[in-house]
C-alpha cells in the first residue's frame, strides 16, 4: 500500500480547492496510507487558527484518516527535513506544492503529489 506523507502547504492547496482528497488520492494510487507528522500538524495548527473568515482545515478528518507520527519518532529539525527524511527511510509519496520541497524530493527519486489546476491531484516525475 503506497504510503501518502502529508505536507501542511499541499493540504492547505486541497481544502481551499474544496478537493475531495481521499478520491483525488485512490484516483492516483488505489488505497492508501495517509501519514502526518507532529511537525505538520503544528504549523497546520497555527495556520488553521489564522484563518479568520474562510474556510477551516478540516484537521479532524485529516487527523482521522492518518497515520500519526510523534516528534519522538520523526525527531526535531525543519519540517522540510523532516518529511524528505521520512520519505527516505519508509518510501512513501509527497503531497505538497512547496517548490523547493518537490525539488529536494525529486533530487531523492521520491514520488511527488501536487495540486494542478485547483481541483486535482497529479503524481510528477520531473520538475
Amino acid at each position: 500500500m503506497q504510503r501518502v506523507l502529508i505536507d501542511a502547504c499541499g493540504w492547505v492547496a486541497c481544502i481551499d480547492a474544496g478537493m475531495n482528497i481521499e478520491h483525488q488520492l485512490e484516483r492516483l494510487f488505489g488505497p492508501c496510507q495517509w501519514v502526518l507528522l507532529e511537525a505538520v500538524l503544528n504549523e497546520l495548527k497555527q495556520l488553521d487558527a489564522q484563518r479568520r473568515g474562510r474556510s477551516h482545515l478540516l484537521l479532524s478528518l485529516l487527523e482521522a484518516k492518518s497515520i500519526f507520527v510523534s516528534k519522538a519518532e520523526h525527531g526535531e529539525g525543519h519540517t522540510d527535513d523532516l518529511l524528505l527524511h521520512s520519505a527516505q527511510s519508509e518510501p512513501s509519496a509527497v503531497l505538497t506544492v512547496d517548490v523547493d520541497l518537490k525539488r529536494r524530493l525529486y533530487d531523492g527519486n521520491l514520488p511527488v503529489v501536487e495540486v494542478v489546476k485547483g481541483s486535482r491531484l497529479n503524481l510528477i516525475d520531473s520538475l
